[in-house]
């Protein structure tokens, strides 16, 4: 059965020039880096020549590179690293928006244990995040400030450097040093990681979700900014990161990186106007169908849907039947539905909260695709709501809409 792959959100394949970059260093070049001798030496220059790419890509020093396993470890590093003391009581005082990324959420979470102090920053029915609540919720004590750059499930895309702006202007006002996280795991596809023009301390990127190895990624923290390791070892990363590196794994992350960037505006323009399309099809063929997140503060790639009156993973498992793959924003837990937290953050109503659908485009998907995807979804929504509870009534969605 032929195959669409619509969940580059959640993983992409690797690309060619990712892993012909790799190749070599499974076999032929396979030393230590820590090591002095040769094998080692060549080993340990293509670690720091691939540190300088990914540092000249967005506009930082090769020091403030750490290699790390993907984006879980990144956020998990810069923010549990910036508090510091591997989850010691600390206090202090942490800011996050209630949409963020699990590896966000868990590990403040984690550090509320501890004793930290939090803030989850509320977002409007487009995803954004208040600006004014996050004025005021800025504090003398505030250690960081962790904000999802592009969301992972709604594809809403924040205001970073207005996000900046204020954390700035606050630490001079009050002569504190608030840094300023962010999760950019989904944007390296597509967006500018210019790290001077988003004007952050810490980001956090991965390689899977840029056409790269799995188990990558790097956490940009600007010099001067401290990171205490979350396990010790070696004098790896700058013993911050301590183990013996992932040398292929390095190497195809950078090589990823740098091709996701050099072709980013026009696979983002060639992406945008399949995305489009598609929503306003599933719009115009689907009635009771909203759409999740900002309509052009979002990533090229990203659609979601929330359909009235079935539910997202019986949704998900049939068109999987029909050779589609894409992802629900909902989570099974329990044996009990519920919705996601960024679904329910967004204040989607009940009745379609349970049936949203992600579909995330890749550098392979066609209109062609789309368009069987379009045939299979109506098909798949018919049969569901033919067997669901709630019943499609005109007055009732459209009253639940506008809730």
């Amino acid at each position: 059965m032929r195959r669409i792959y619509l969940d580059n959100a959640a993983a992409t394949y690797l690309e060619d020039h990712a892993e012909k970059s790799m190749t070599p260093f499974f076999k032929s070049f396979f030393g230590n880096a820590s090591s002095i001798y040769e094998e080692g030496r060549i080993v340990r220059t293509a670690i720091e020549n691939t540190r300088k790419k990914i540092a000249k890509i967005i506009n930082a020093l090769p020091e403030e590179i750490i290699f790390t396993s993907g984006g879980t470890e990144g956020n998990n590093l810069a923010i549990g690293g910036a508090v510091g003391n591997h989850f010691k009581k600390a206090g202090g005082h942490i800011i996050a928006s209630k949409i963020e990324h699990p590896s966000v959420l868990n590990v403040v979470k984690e550090l509320e244990k501890k004793g930290v102090q939090t803030t989850y920053l509320n977002v409007d029915r487009l995803g954004v995040v208040n600006l004014e609540e996050l004025k005021n919720s800025l504090r003398k004590d505030t250690i960081l400030v962790s904000i999802i750059f592009a969301n992972h499930e709604i594809g809403t895309i924040q205001p970073i450097a207005e996000i900046s702006k204020i954390i700035r202007e606050f630490n001079e006002k009050n002569q504190t040093n608030v840094l300023f996280h962010i999760d950019a795991c989904q944007a390296g596809n597509y967006l500018d990681l210019d790290v001077k023009k988003l004007g952050v301390d810490l980001m956090t990127i991965n390689g899977s979700k840029l056409y790269g190895p799995k188990g990558t990624g790097f956490l940009f923290a600007r010099k001067g900014v401290k990171i205490s390791p979350l396990f010790f070892g070696g004098e790896q990363e700058k013993k911050i990161r301590p183990g013996t590196e992932n040398v292929a794994g390095i190497i195809g992350l950078g090589a990823a990186l740098e091709l996701a960037q050099k072709i980013r505006q026009k696979e983002s323009k060639r992406l945008i106007a399949l995305r489009d399309y598609f929503i306003k099809e599933v719009l115009k063929r689907i009635p009771g169908t909203v759409l999740n997140g900002h309509s052009d503060m979002r990533l090229p790639n990203n659609i979601n849907i929330s359909i009235y009156g079935i539910e997202g993973e019986a949704a998900v498992l049939y068109l999987d039947s029909q050779g589609i793959a894409c992802a629900t924003g909902s989570a099974c837990t329990s044996a009990r539905l519920e919705p996601s937290h960024v679904i329910t953050a967004i204040g989607l109503p009940y009745e379609f909260s349970h049936g949203s659908l992600r579909f995330t485009l890749g550098r392979k998907t066609t209109k062609k695709d789309l368009n069987y995807v379009l045939e299979k979804l109506e098909e798949t929504v018919k049969i569901l709501r033919e067997i669901s509870a709630v019943k499609l009534e005109k007055s009732k969605y459209e009253k639940a809409i506008k809730k």
